[in-house]
């Protein structure tokens, strides 16, 4: 692979989750999924090995996106494997940098909406305890993302 992207949330269940399928399609779309990979994870691991929220699978598959995947927790060696890193919120980020330890291993690990063209959001919510609602704005934040993304991974691949 040319260039690897690690979305990350809390559980892996929700954020992290709906941005690896919508940016998988994305690739896919694009024909860039033999070149790019993407991959999610969890800063916890309460959620291990459990499927993506059925409330985040369903907005998913209502927008068109195939929904797979099992929850799994973020580990060192994440870091040093996958050329970004995106953190969907400020806790889970400290989280990230804490776990790089220093400020080199650090430098590609971002939130995830400084990539967003459309929304002006700092951070993805967790939709955890919401209403379905949540689930919606997860999912619009995570498209604007995605295509923000998209047209960076485009730029550093063709480096």
């Amino acid at each position: 692979m040319d260039y690897r992207v690690l979305f990350v949330c809390m559980g892996n269940i929700c954020r992290s989750p709906a941005a690896e399928c919508v940016f998988r399609k994305r690739l896919k779309d694009e024909g860039l999924d033999g070149r790019v990979d993407c991959d999610s994870a969890g800063t916890i691991a309460h959620h291990t090995g459990d499927p993506p929220d059925g409330r985040m699978r369903d907005e998913l598959e209502r927008r068109g996106y195939p929904v797979n995947g099992r929850a799994r927790g973020v580990s060192e060696d994440d870091l040093a494997v996958f050329d970004l890193v995106l953190a969907m919120d400020r806790e889970n980020l400290a989280h990230l940098r804490r776990l790089a330890g220093d400020d080199e291993a650090a430098e590609n690990i971002r939130l995830f909406c400084e990539f967003c063209r459309e929304h002006d959001a700092e951070e993805v919510p967790d939709p955890y305890y919401g209403g379905r609602s949540g689930f919606r704005t997860v999912a619009d934040l995570i498209e604007d993302g995605c295509d923000g993304l998209l047209e960076e991974v485009r730029r550093r691949i063709k480096e």
